[in-house]
């Protein structure tokens, strides 16, 4: 694994985390920041990861050496087996979202909160151990296309970014969950470091499965993004189409979306 991988995956984790001890976060500051990784991780998936599988397919079918019909089939089976994944990666997510309580975008314990800002009235208390788990795997899967056999290291850079982008919100909310639930310290550094080593984790096990079991290594990286591709529709979609108290238009959040968007795209 590139050492910048690895630092863009648990450093920025572990930073945004523990910046809630030296800092208050601001709640509409929270939810600006997770709008715009929503924005931005919409505005890769259409712009670059997307266009990027099915020209890859494209290409690896021109290639192949059959016959026009058996070529046909090929082609289409291919575009079909990616449209599941995506679809599989959507749904595997939504299970995902019932797990960790939406901490992926944005959520501090909404369920049982009256007010979320000072906790003050708390129904039930939130376990910590199913969020991890649900984190966990929704970290592991995104970064399983991050593996250095990837061979499109422009694409690799680009999801980098914005996986780093999606887990800042993610670990400041982490974090403040966890001071919620009256977690020690400890713990909490110990949760927040395995939150961060997921990513690399899920890399590294994609690597070592494309290196040794995989015969085919561009349509497995095709297959893994396009399950991650899933992943990133329900994450960006949830945020970008959950509204403020009362349905009630909130320019500055717009602004900020738009600003994801044009971000990515410039980044391209």
């Amino acid at each position: 694994m590139r050492l910048i991988v690895f630092l863009g995956l648990f450093l920025p984790v572990v930073i945004a985390g523990m910046s809630v001890y030296a800092f208050n976060v601001n709640k509409k500051f929270l939810k600006l920041l997770v709008a715009f990784s929503g924005a931005y991780i919409i505005s890769l998936v259409f712009n670059e990861l997307l266009p990027q599988i099915y020209s890859s397919l494209e290409h690896s079918s021109l290639q192949h050496n059959c016959v026009h019909e058996s070529h046909t089939l090929f082609h289409l089976s291919q575009h079909h087996i990616l449209g599941l994944l995506i679809l599989a990666g959507f749904f595997i997510q939504l299970i995902l979202d019932y797990i960790t309580k939406g901490v992926e975008h944005g959520h501090i314990g909404h369920t049982h909160t009256h007010n979320c800002e000072h906790c003050e009235h708390t129904e039930k208390s939130i376990s910590i151990i199913p969020i991890m788990i649900g984190l966990f795997l929704h970290s592991f899967l995104e970064g399983m296309p991050l593996a250095d056999n990837l061979n499109n290291i422009e694409l690799q850079n680009r999801l980098l970014t914005g996986i780093i982008i999606h887990n800042i919100p993610i670990s400041i909310v982490l974090v403040s969950l966890m001071i919620q639930s009256k977690i020690t310290k400890t713990k909490l550094i110990v949760f927040l470091c395995i939150f961060a080593l997921s990513a690399p984790a899920g890399a590294l096990f994609t690597h070592i499965l494309g290196n040794h079991a995989i015969e085919s290594s561009v349509h497995f990286f095709n297959y893994i993004m396009a399950l991650v591709i899933g992943i990133f529709l329900h994450i960006s979609t949830t945020i970008l189409f959950e509204t403020d108290e009362g349905h009630k238009f909130n320019l500055i959040k717009f602004i900020t979306m738009l600003f994801g968007v044009f971000v990515a795209i410039v980044h391209f």
